[in-house]
């Protein structure tokens, strides 16, 4: 398969240091050789272009919203070279940076594919609004705003309009959640798997689940978002928000093999991997074994 890696270095979203340099670091890691390895053709974009943007200047652009404008920037531009990826045959493999990158991915798919699912995998949920959200980090809205709800410079980035329907949003690994963002699951009718569900269920029952709704929803294509924090923090220290009582590295391949295994999966993120936070690149290297295990289950 011929593959796109777009690096989007930027730490905006989740203003903290460290971020920025995930991109570089899985390069350092040799990401391009292993996915190689599988006989993938890989083009390296490189990493999309950041504005530099004094943090004295964080809320110029909006009064609860950090860094604003630049996110706004990046995700648009992020959303057509994922769209013109697709649009080339190619498959999209963002590697961030922080969650806020999202929105561009799925906007960019979404224009592409007319019915598109988010799998969104992530120990938040990342459905808060400016009016929901405590601290103001754009990494904890993208996925509301791909469903058009929240501030209109996000949720009209690259085009106008809803990017995924709710019905086809899943969130697995959650146990990190605002009050704003349980009422807008709860609104919202979505498939929020949080980790006392995928206890509950077994991670077995939850993939039942979705993939019997993505049959049911007649879902073109999926878009898989993968956070590091996700995973038990005692697993990655370099992520910028980690939370206890996360999933196994084992259950995340399980996971991504199934849903491989659907051949729905046309594009992907990989995001937070905080080089500043990580110790002794622990962190590092598990992202090169989830994406050598990912690229060897993609045809």
């Amino acid at each position: 398969m011929n593959i796109s890696l777009i690096g989007v270095p930027m730490n905006y979203g989740c203003d903290r240091e460290g971020a920025q340099y995930g991109p570089e670091k899985l390069r350092e890691k040799k990401i391009v050789d292993v996915i190689k390895k599988y006989n993938h053709s890989i083009y390296d974009f490189g990493n999309l272009y950041v504005p530099k943007v004094c943090d004295t200047e964080k809320y110029a652009f909006h009064n609860r919203m950090k860094y604003l404008k630049p996110i706004v920037e990046v995700n648009t531009n992020l959303a057509h070279q994922v769209y013109s990826a697709l649009a080339a045959g190619n498959f999209p493999f963002v590697i961030g940076g922080d969650h806020s990158l999202g929105l561009g991915s799925i906007a960019g798919a979404s224009k592409y594919y007319e019915n598109l699912a988010v799998v969104w995998i992530d120990a938040h949920g990342d459905i808060n609004t400016d009016e929901t959200s405590p601290s103001g980090n754009v990494h904890g809205m993208p996925l509301a705003a791909a469903m058009g709800v929240g501030c209109t410079s996000l949720t009209d980035v690259y085009y106008k309009g809803v990017k995924v329907r709710p019905e086809n949003v899943f969130i697995i690994g959650a146990r990190d959640l605002d009050e704003g963002e349980v009422q807008l699951a709860k609104d919202k009718k979505l498939n929020l798997y949080t980790m006392d569900k995928v206890k509950y269920m077994g991670v077995d029952g939850i993939l039942k689940d979705i993939v019997e709704k993505l049959k049911a929803n007649n879902v073109e294509a999926v878009h898989l978002s993968f956070d590091m924090d996700a995973l038990d923090s005692d697993l990655v220290p370099g992520t910028g928000t980690p939370v206890t009582d996360g999933m196994t590295i084992d259950e995340v391949k399980y996971v991504f093999k199934h849903l491989m295994d659907t051949k729905l999966v046309k594009s992907m993120d990989l995001v937070e991997l905080n080089t500043h936070l990580d110790k002794n690149d622990v962190t590092a290297e598990v992202a090169i074994d989830l994406v050598d295990w990912t690229f060897k289950l993609i045809a």
